[in-house]
């Protein structure tokens, strides 16, 4: 048995103690489930007993007629046992109350009350988060900061041979771990991070509680001629120009709502290079109440 199979074979045994586990603890036999779900007992056995592929849609049917919820199945709740008690309290807490459980849970929070001279710039690939960030911290005299430069510095790996040897999820797990630390840098900054940083929930909330995040905004047609200006274009061949700006689109769509959450937006299209400094500059500065920068 191969790693991958050894691991779906244990998975599929956790589910099913999670099912019979359930059952039991609501005092349901195989036979009522199987009357209040539809399906058959010996399907329920072969669920419990982790055998088999599993259907989400009958899994779903299951967990409706235990009346538990279906992640509490597939994930379980057994590393953090209170986990239904504080979703249960999350969904009825207001926005404040939210605020302060996450700056609890994170340790976060700056006790003194000190703002943070610390900027995160969001967007996509080609957005200019490296390029504009670099010149508008040589310009207000701050540190320029590539999380996956620090990244690649931590792990002594390149960010492409770390996803060929760990694959996205440690990419993600060494992000997250590079990005707290840098979250007790001292001095004034500008970090420059992945686009698809804002992907993982958590360590998106933490950019968010502890950097002025900038959304820096082009045109989809712009972040694809930016690409391959820098000769990075991984997006299409040349004859595929309309596929790939097509898929580029969709990312952008799809990615919206989240850099959406950015305290600040430049739009970085249709104008030079310097104006897109200007603008930046100047987001910075009101924040910060810092002197005011003319253009060089």
């Amino acid at each position: 048995m191969s790693g991958v199979e050894e691991q779906e074979s244990l998975f599929l045994t956790d589910l099913g103690r999670r099912v019979r586990q359930a059952r039991t603890v609501r005092g349901l036999s195989r036979k009522t489930l199987s009357h209040t779900s539809g399906l058959s007992e010996r399907y329920i056995a072969q669920l419990e007993g982790g055998q088999g592929n599993v259907s989400i849609i009958l899994l779903r049917r299951v967990a409706n007629a235990m009346g538990v919820r279906l992640d509490d199945l597939i994930i379980g709740t057994e590393a953090v046992p209170d986990w239904p008690v504080v979703r249960d309290l999350l969904a009825q807490a207001s926005p404040a109350q939210i605020a302060a459980a996450k700056t609890a849970l994170s340790g976060s929070g700056a006790s003194d009350g000190a703002v943070r001279q610390r900027v995160a710039l969001v967007g996509l690939r080609g957005a200019g988060k490296s390029t504009l960030g670099r010149l508008t911290a040589e310009r207000i005299g701050w540190t320029f900061v590539e999380l996956n430069g620090e990244i690649e510095r931590e792990s002594a790996l390149s960010v492409r041979e770390i996803f060929a040897i760990y694959g996205q999820e440690g990419y993600r797990r060494l992000e997250q771990a590079a990005l707290r630390r840098l979250t007790e840098h001292p001095g004034p900054m500008i970090l420059a991070t992945s686009g698809g940083i804002v992907a993982e929930p958590l360590t998106y909330d933490l950019l968010l509680q502890n950097f002025y995040t900038v959304w820096l905004r082009a045109k989809p047609e712009e972040h694809m001629q930016r690409v391959r200006d820098q000769g990075q274009a991984t997006l299409a061949a040349a004859g595929d120009n309309a596929a790939a700006l097509q898929d580029l689109r969709a990312v952008l769509a799809s990615r919206e709502p989240l850099y959406a959450r950015c305290q600040a937006t430049v739009d970085t299209s249709d104008v030079p290079v310097g104006i897109m400094v200007d603008r930046l500059t100047a987001a910075i500065e009101a924040r910060f109440g810092l002197p005011a920068h003319a253009s060089p």
